[in-house]
């Protein structure tokens, strides 16, 4: 029975779906681990590096604002 939410869906992780990638960050937008997310080894790598390029295009920022005034 297939757990990671990929597998599941037969989707592979995309830097242009930002709505899914952010399910895998934290409030803080730090990368989620595997342990909490349920991602297998494969897919989790994929994210990883997808999440990273969307950084870099500025989809998605590095960190949150969080306390800023």
């Amino acid at each position: 029975m297939a757990k990671c939410f990929f597998c599941k869906y037969s989707l592979k992780p995309s830097y242009k779906d930002i709505d899914n990638l952010e399910k895998f960050l934290s409030p803080r937008k730090k990368i989620l681990s595997r342990e909490r997310t349920d991602v297998c080894a494969k897919h989790q790598r994929h994210l990883t590096k997808e999440i990273k390029y969307a950084r870099y295009l500025a989809l998605i920022p590095y960190v949150s604002y969080q306390g800023m005034k």
